[in-house]
């Protein structure tokens, strides 16, 4: 069985955050796009939605939407190709308005290789590669 997996971020500003993605290699699919939510595609199982904090509010009633700034809940890994391909998408980010960092795993490079990739709301990408 294949799955398909969605992520839903709230974002301040869902066109800032769009771009942002797109510049990650993420690709828009206009046809579930909004004024109000960006669907963005990673590949044929991940997409990433973008909802404004009024639309995400609605699927999370008498909830309050964190600051990811200031805290968190979640971290969503990507695997890539490569240690390099992992390097580059974080670099991307840090280029667009986002930021990086490095959690030591007690895991040599050559086997696991991963970057924390913070975007312009502070949600947690974590790019990674692992030796099959």
């Amino acid at each position: 069985m294949s799955a398909m997996i969605f992520v839903n971020f709230p974002v301040a500003d869902v066109e800032k955050s769009t771009a942002f993605y797109q510049k990650l290699g993420f690709t828009e699919n206009q046809a579930f796009s909004t004024e109000g939510a960006t669907a963005l595609i990673w590949d044929q199982h991940f997409w990433i939605m973008l909802l404004s904090h009024d639309f995400y509010q609605q699927f999370a009633p008498n909830k309050q939407i964190i600051d990811a700034k200031n805290s968190t809940g979640v971290i969503v890994s990507i695997q890539l190709d490569s240690p390099t391909a992992v390097q580059k998408f974080a670099e991307m980010a840090k280029e667009n308005g986002g930021d990086f960092y490095s959690v030591p795993m007690g895991i040599h490079e050559d086997q696991m290789y991963s970057l924390e990739v913070l975007d312009l709301d502070g949600n947690i990408l974590e790019p990674i590669w692992m030796l099959d």
